[in-house]
């Protein structure tokens, strides 16, 4: 079943009913879901889809020529093209009707063939742009395909007429694959999976969502037993040093010159890898709301929930998994402790929630961007966090999200309002976000001020 991915879907249309010549670049980590929304795409349309491969020049131009002569002369064997160029031109020939070209991993292409970039550029310029031609590359190394495509000393750049970073699935686009499940079930789903689409596709809707997590984690055949190693063994050539940076956050370690002294190196090193991290959407360089880039309190986090859930629950217990005991061991050592790994996972779904157009709408204001916020209480000189911060002119929204077995009581209310004190707004709003509901004191205040906003986890569903 396809889910999801609607604004990327209806952009791709628009730009192929233009008629003329388009040219889509479409990248994103490994899993997130990049062919299989070409593929979607591409249904009933015609097309030639051609993946790269890690290998030689020869032999990737043979099986892009397979790829060529399978829609333009199916069934007929035809020897392979001399060069690319001449594959190029032949593409160029055939372009009496519309016709969408699609290169899959393209890094590997241009790995094997340097040229190919400047190629491209030239059948651009010269042949295709006033063609019905749609021309999609699509790759999953983040940096290639930011600088050596879309970067301005690319042979191709200023040519792309739409560019596309695919990023997880948020919750209310995973939460669709599992009508089944209880929307707590869902949402620990989207929790552990850190909504990548082809995590979530391995999760079996007839299991329980306990037997699925042992399955994928718990086990040493488990499809997510070792992604977050292999994952960063494809990306990285040094993969020690990036797993212990992970290392590093995953354990509470957030500012730079924390993670450089836990890791071992300096810090305009280490900086550097929490870049390289950041660019694949692992970790999250994060600032309070409303304070600029360079503020003093910038911290770093895992933005990838899967590898905190990783990093949290199974790395340090791979060994007792391989003999066998991953069973016991999340009954007994994760299980206990998921709740407060959901903390920051409903923080998130919350902002979420924020951020779809259905609730912008009928937002008391418009905010436009939320985040979280955290600093010093000079009244108390104590460090306070508030969960979720959204400002325009004199209005402010302030919000808290409690991810527990009990009600949310008043007390939680009292103290939201007092943090808002600390801003300067005189308009306040107050959302408060829970998973199972509130008590009567907190909803009889609610009633009485309609800057308070009460929102049960079900009332988001």
């Amino acid at each position: 079943m396809f889910v999801g991915r609607k604004e990327e879907m209806k952009k791709l249309d628009q730009m192929y009913k233009s008629g003329g010549f388009e040219f889509a670049v479409i990248y994103g980590r490994r899993r997130i879901g990049k062919t299989t929304l070409i593929t979607e795409f591409c249904r009933g349309k015609k097309a030639i889809y051609y993946m790269a491969s890690e290998s030689t020049a020869k032999e990737n131009l043979e099986s892009f020529s397979r790829a060529v002569f399978e829609v333009t002369s199916p069934g007929v064997e035809m020897p392979p093209f001399q060069s690319f160029d001449h594959l190029f031109r032949f593409i160029g020939q055939y372009l009496e009707e519309q016709l969408i070209l699609v290169i899959d991993e393209y890094p590997y292409l241009a790995a094997s063939e340097k040229s190919v970039s400047s190629l491209l550029q030239a059948h651009i310029d010269r042949y295709w742009k006033d063609s019905p031609l749609m021309l999609i590359l699509c790759g999953s190394s983040m940096s290639f395909m930011e600088n050596q495509v879309l970067g301005y000393k690319s042979p191709l750049y200023g040519r792309r007429t739409g560019q596309f970073r695919l990023r997880p699935f948020s919750f209310f686009e995973a939460e669709q694959l599992f009508p089944g499940y209880t929307g707590e079930e869902k949402a620990l789903i989207y929790g552990v999976t850190g909504g990548v689409p082809e995590y979530l596709s391995r999760v079996r809707p007839e299991r329980t969502v306990d037997e699925n997590i042992i399955e994928l984690f718990f086990t040493s055949s488990g499809r997510l037993f070792e992604e977050p190693s292999n994952l960063l063994k494809q990306e990285m050539r040094n993969y020690a040093v990036y797993h212990a940076v992970i290392s590093a956050v995953a354990k509470g370690k957030s500012r730079l010159n924390e993670i450089a002294t836990t890791v071992g190196e300096e810090s305009s090193a280490c900086a550097n890898h929490l870049k390289a991290l950041i660019s694949l959407g692992l970790i999250k360089k994060e600032v309070p709301y409303m304070e600029n880039e360079t503020s003093r309190k910038t911290i770093y986090r895992l933005e990838d929930n899967m590898f905190r859930f990783w990093y949290r629950f199974v790395a340090p217990d791979i060994s007792g998994i391989e003999r066998n005991m991953g069973r016991g061991i999340y009954e007994h050592r994760v299980k206990g402790q998921l709740a407060d790994f959901m903390g920051s996972v409903f923080e998130e779904i919350c902002i979420q929630y924020l951020c779809r157009p259905d609730v912008i709408e009928n937002a008391p204001f418009f905010y436009g961007s939320v985040g979280r916020w955290w600093g010093t209480d000079p009244r108390s000189r104590s460090q306070i966090e508030i969960d979720i911060l959204g400002a325009y002119g004199e209005e402010m929204l302030l919000g808290e999200c409690k991810w527990r077995n009990e009600k949310v009581d008043e007390d939680v209310l009292e103290k939201l309002i007092w943090c808002g004190q600390l801003f300067r707004q005189q308009e306040k709003w107050y959302y408060i976000f829970s998973k199972t509901g509130f008590t009567e004191k907190v909803r009889a205040q609610a009633q009485k001020d309609r800057k308070i906003r009460l929102l049960s986890f079900s009332d988001m569903l």
